[in-house]
């Protein structure tokens, strides 16, 4: 479904984010979760994708495989990192002939195990892979004349590899005028952030669908790793004085982190905002709990899950 119907309406969309497994037991964890969230209907699911190579055909496999066995909307992630114009211009023909809708576009992690010139690679920037993408879409390789609806990241706290808020939000409205027609934001937690970034959107004339990317904090660990994405994120102080005091008990960190993501969210759709993406670290039980506690019917057009499960999710998604 291209992303003009799944955004169609008043109604606030929402979304998981998946990452393909590495091992068997990931991959069980993630088939779990597939299973778990299936039937909350998301409006769509968005997959990975690897700095370098590092899990690019595990992506492409667990995207197409969404697409065949579930009821569900993948959108995969594509990067610039490590490609020229014939592996993109492959991997989109193979993504068409899947009848996927959209495609998030990103500028991608600079991979951390291989030697990397990032002067070789054919796309210097997310806007030159949103306009190979749309000169794609003007070929009519895609079987919806419209193509793939192209995704862009936002970063409500900023850029971490530009500094200057004002050249950031230029290069963002270069993306929207190159053909982007929406955005999912990096993770945040301090929701003036975002309205801020939106804002601020508003007045640099970019008027697509801005969709916050909401991580809860379910684990101490967990929380450390999260100050090292995307070149560190604000931890207000509430959540921080209330992180401290159950430190050492982590089932009250999972409380604590959760409770304040239902409160983000429920501020956030106060605030009208057109989705809300939850980034899962392919376990369910965090964002179950969220979802339900926000209230939100399932969607009507929901029906029984496709996969009903372990076992066939294995037999029919695993390698």
């Amino acid at each position: 479904m291209h992303i003009t119907d799944i955004m169609r309406g008043d109604s606030p969309t929402f979304s998981f984010e998946f990452f393909p497994p590495k091992t068997p037991a990931a991959a069980e964890v993630l088939y779990q979760t597939i299973r778990d969230l299936e039937s909350y209907m998301p409006h769509f699911v968005s997959v990975t994708y690897g700095a370098g190579g590092s899990t690019r055909d595990l992506t492409h496999d667990l995207v197409e495989r969404i697409q065949h066995t579930t009821k569900l909307d993948p959108i995969p992630h594509l990067t610039c990192i490590c490609h020229n114009e014939d592996e993109i211009e492959a991997i989109l023909l193979r993504y068409a002939r899947s009848a996927i809708g959209n495609i998030l576009a990103l500028g991608g992690d600079r991979p951390r195990d291989i030697p990397y010139d990032k002067s070789r690679d054919s796309f210097q920037h997310a806007i030159d892979l949103v306009k190979f993408i749309r000169r794609f879409n003007e070929s009519g390789a895609h079987p919806d004349r419209r193509g793939f609806g192209i995704g862009v990241a936002g970063f409500p706290e900023g850029h971490p590899a530009t500094p200057n808020r004002l050249v950031e939000m230029n290069h963002l409205k270069a993306k929207v005028d190159a053909g982007a027609e929406y955005i999912v934001t990096q993770l945040f937690f301090d929701n003036r952030d975002f309205l801020d970034f939106r804002e601020r959107c508003a007045l640099a004339d970019i008027h697509i669908p801005i969709i916050a990317g909401i991580m809860p904090v379910t684990s101490m660990n967990g929380f450390k790793r999260i100050a090292e994405l995307a070149g560190g994120a604000r931890f207000p102080a509430k959540l921080l004085r209330a992180l401290q005091r159950c430190e050492n008990d982590p089932e009250m960190v999972r409380r604590v982190g959760v409770q304040f993501a239902v409160e983000q969210c429920q501020d956030l759709l106060d605030n009208n905002v057109a989705g809300i993406h939850f980034y899962t670290l392919n376990r369910s039980d965090a964002t179950r709990v969220i979802f339900d506690s926000l209230g939100i019917p399932r969607r009507r057009s929901a029906r029984a899950p496709t996969v009903q499960s372990s076992d066939e999710v294995r037999k029919r998604l695993a390698n």
